[in-house]
């Protein structure tokens, strides 16, 4: 049997290296980013801080690096047999040819149920109007009583009661104890929140716990707690986790801060900021006073000095008094002959204004007789007018008219009639004389030509 003859003299030879760079190329130009679930095998963490270690399920496995900078970002440590999701890039590493996951991020298998589970639930409560900034209570700037509903044993509570000591000692502080994970937690933060609700001994309230994964924070992110927590008449501050952490319970408090601590800050005044602003103001006071003495002091010296003796006071008086009695005596002589003169003269005016009795007796006979004479001839005119108009009403009485022959005419309801178009065939008519009346009926119209 003939062998078969390749010519291969025009095929292209090319590096191991060259090949593994094509074959790296070609992976992670078909595939993206995606989210790998597996388990953790071989786990190492170099001196680099840079993480090995491979994924694996039933029947595969894959290398996997996670380098220090993101791996950095993870709070919970990552140890073999743990079941995880990965965020990675698949890719080959050239020096050795071996196909492995670039890790980006990593999160324990079945947070992604839990992250639809929380973006489902905010976004329902949004649409209710929870997240609204206008529904917000203020935070009191001096509460008297501050309320913590979080776990007895738990660090944060040691980390709010020392921030609140040292910033405010004066301030009550209430716990409402309450496990802030585990199974039945979240019913349990409610009810604490609820007791602190009815009781209403406090000013404020602080919802917190420390730093830890979701699992960990999810109570925090159930809608009994938020709906707790928007019922609290109290204005409530949630600090849960750290800065980086963020919970239902953040978005429906009345406040949040990062962490237990900065709650804390958040709702008691700094000592030592009040004593200094007390201090400052109590400068003020002190100048305000110092100003207001001074300005007294002189306006009593100025006073003093116008103050006089009581004797020299009372001789003063009398010596005035003495010129207004010498003052009055003259005013009263004085008013004394003026009113004499003017009397003198009301008396030669009298005098010369008595009326001569004679005369005016005479006058009045005069005015006598002309009254007399005028209303004589008063009445001659008013007499000649009366006359004439009774002349004048007579020539205007209708019933002289009809004692011409005349007639008036009138219907049933008392019109006059004046046209024969006011009145119908068979209508009964009323006929005024001179002397007398009678009733008719119209037999006949004759409506004469124009």
């Amino acid at each position: 049997m003939p062998r078969m003859h390749v010519d291969d003299s025009n095929t292209a030879i090319i590096s191991v290296a060259e090949l593994n760079r094509r074959a790296r190329e070609f992976i992670e130009a078909g595939f993206p980013l995606l989210w790998i679930a597996g388990e953790i095998s071989n786990f190492t963490r170099a001196a680099s801080g840079h993480c090995y270690f491979s994924l694996k399920d039933a029947t595969a496995q894959v290398r996997c690096v996670f380098f220090r900078h993101k791996a950095a970002l993870v709070d919970w440590k990552p140890e073999n047999g743990m079941q995880v999701e990965v965020r990675a890039l698949p890719t080959l590493y050239e020096a050795r040819g071996d196909f492995q996951l670039t890790v980006e991020a990593m999160r324990r298998s079945g947070l992604g149920a839990l992250f639809e589970a929380f973006e489902r639930l905010k976004r329902k409560l949004e649409q209710e109007g929870l997240f609204d900034p206008s529904r917000r209570k203020v935070i009191p700037e001096f509460p008297a009583t501050v309320g913590i509903v979080t776990s007895p044993k738990a660090a944060a509570l040691h980390d709010v009661l020392t921030t609140l000591a040292r910033r405010m000692p004066g301030i009550r502080i209430v716990l409402y104890p309450t496990p802030v994970q585990g199974e039945g937690a979240g019913e349990k933060i409610a009810q604490a929140i609820r007791t602190a609700s009815a009781r209403k001994e406090i000013d404020v309230l602080i919802v917190c716990r420390g730093g830890g994964s979701m699992e960990d924070l999810w109570a925090f992110n159930e809608e009994i707690v938020a709906r707790a927590i928007v019922d609290c008449p109290m204005p409530v501050v949630s600090g849960v986790g750290h800065e980086t952490d963020f919970t239902i319970a953040d978005f429906v408090a009345d406040a949040r801060a990062p962490t237990p601590t900065a709650a804390a800050e958040l709702v008691s005044p700094k000592r030592t900021d009040l004593l200094m602003r007390l201090g400052v103001l109590g400068a003020r006071l002190s100048r305000d006073i110092d100003r207001v003495l001074n300005t007294r002091m002189q306006h009593l010296d100025y006073l003093g000095k116008r103050l006089v003796h009581p004797g020299e006071r009372i001789d003063a008086e009398s010596r005035h008094m003495g010129h207004l009695a010498n003052r009055l005596r003259s005013a009263a002589t004085h008013a004394l002959d003026a009113a004499t003169w003017e009397l003198s003269g009301l008396l030669q005016r009298l005098r010369d204004g008595l009326p001569d009795i004679d005369a005016q007796l005479v006058r009045q006979q005069e005015l006598h007789l002309r009254l007399r004479h005028g209303q004589a001839r008063v009445l001659e005119q008013q007499e000649a007018r009366l006359v004439k108009m009774r002349a004048s009403l007579a020539h205007l009485n209708p019933r002289a008219v009809l004692e011409r022959g005349y007639s008036i005419v009138e219907k049933r309801d008392g019109q006059i009639v004046r046209s024969v178009e006011q009145v119908a065939r068979g209508e009964s008519l009323r006929l005024t004389f001179a002397r007398g009346a009678a009733q008719t009926s119209v037999e006949h119209i004759e409506i004469p030509e124009e």
